[in-house]
């Protein structure tokens, strides 16, 4: 069973019984003929009549079922039993949602063709409405359950035609795609953010950041080709793929703005508005200069110089000073701040900030949508 571009293919057979008394006859042994060592015999449609049937939803073409080489068994009762076989190919309506964890279910639709219903009409067998004896356990999809449901008779040019439904419920083995398409496509994703690990001055963060981004542009070509290509649903994969590929691009972008402060000449004054951005919002997020984390560090790197040993014969003379409130030193400290930014600590800063930015959207993306595909899988196969 394949499902792609929501063709669903079926090799199988469809066994047809039913009545013709005018084939009927007396196997009891009698004086004038005697017909009791003929059990049943055997015909083909050439010769005996049977119910024009086809496939409503077919895709290749809408004809009427036969086979003339099949024989048709033909029993004393004038019960006629016939099993045509042949590949049936159907639209099916995939839902590609959830791929590769998804569940499809697909209707073989049976109606009578020229005969009404009043005059041919189409039922299940009552104790096996189908036989999946023959069946053979398939590698890419998991049979769920196979029914027959009774459906609204079709009616064409005023007159109604006897109608029945196969359902075939199947759901996807994922463990092909999840280590061929999902485990790498993640471990590619935690690349991205790993380009702000190096130092600005290796040379090699432009050329890391747009190899992973190739790398992933062309796994991703590669992987196009086993999703199914429709736009009635949206394949959730599809989405983390699109997104994992705007971060790859976010980053190449961000190493750009990183070389650039970092080469500025160092005479080059740091502008208000970036100290501002840096002091108030990058420099607390990242715990940069002990703030809100360690306490012992600076913003220029430089450790605060501790008071100077006093000889110990040497009188010196001791003015107080008036103690400073906790804003004061507040202040003083954002000022000292300030001041001590240099371009080589704005690169560093941009590192640590896009670091930390895009190893969070990597990491939450990438959660949320395994926890998705594995909820929906667990549910299903429940």
């Amino acid at each position: 069973m394949n499902i792609k571009d929501q063709t669903l293919s079926i090799s199988g057979y469809l066994t047809l019984v039913w009545s013709d008394s005018r084939l009927s006859w007396d196997n009891t042994s009698t004086t004038t003929q005697d017909y009791s060592s003929v059990t049943f015999l055997f015909s083909t449609e050439q010769y005996v009549w049977r119910p024009a049937i086809i496939i409503e939803n077919s895709v290749n073409d809408i004809s009427v079922i036969s086979d003339k080489e099949i024989p048709m068994r033909i029993a004393s009762d004038g019960t006629i039993t016939w099993s045509p076989s042949g590949i049936y190919k159907v639209s099916c309506d995939s839902d590609t949602t959830y791929y590769p964890m998804d569940s499809q279910i697909c209707f073989i639709k049976v109606s009578t063709w020229s005969y009404t219903a009043s005059e041919t009409k189409l039922g299940f067998d009552q104790t096996t409405p189908l036989e999946l004896s023959f069946y053979s356990t398939n590698g890419e999809w998991h049979l769920v359950s196979a029914v027959g449901t009774d459906s609204t008779d079709r009616a064409r040019k005023g007159q109604t035609f006897s109608s029945l439904t196969f359902q075939i419920s199947l759901q996807r083995r994922p463990m092909f795609h999840v280590l061929n398409t999902l485990f790498p496509v993640a471990l590619m994703a935690f690349l991205i953010p790993l380009v702000f690990k190096l130092p600005p001055d290796s040379g090699e963060k432009v050329g890391y950041s747009l190899t992973v981004l190739l790398a992933y542009a062309v796994y991703l070509t590669l992987i196009s080709d086993n999703i199914p290509s429709t736009s009635v649903t949206i394949c959730v994969l599809s989405i983390y793929l699109a997104l994992t590929l705007m971060y790859g691009t976010l980053s190449v972008i961000f190493v750009i703005f990183v070389l650039m402060a970092n080469h500025k000449p160092e005479e080059e004054e740091v502008p208000s508005w970036l100290k501002f951005f840096l002091t108030k919002l990058i420099m607390p997020l990242v715990c940069w200069n002990g703030r809100n984390c360690f306490k012992e560090r600076n913003c220029g790197g430089r450790k605060k110089s501790s008071a100077k040993s006093i000889p110990k014969n040497k009188v010196v003379e001791y003015t107080e000073k008036p103690k400073l409130t906790d804003e004061d030193e507040n202040e003083e400290n954002e000022e000292e701040k300030e001041e001590d930014l240099s371009w080589k600590i704005v690169s560093t800063l941009l590192d640590k900030f896009f670091f930390f930015v895009l190893m969070l959207l990597v990491c939450s993306t990438t959660f949320i949508v395994f926890a998705i595909l594995v909820i929906y899988y667990a549910t299903e196969a429940s």
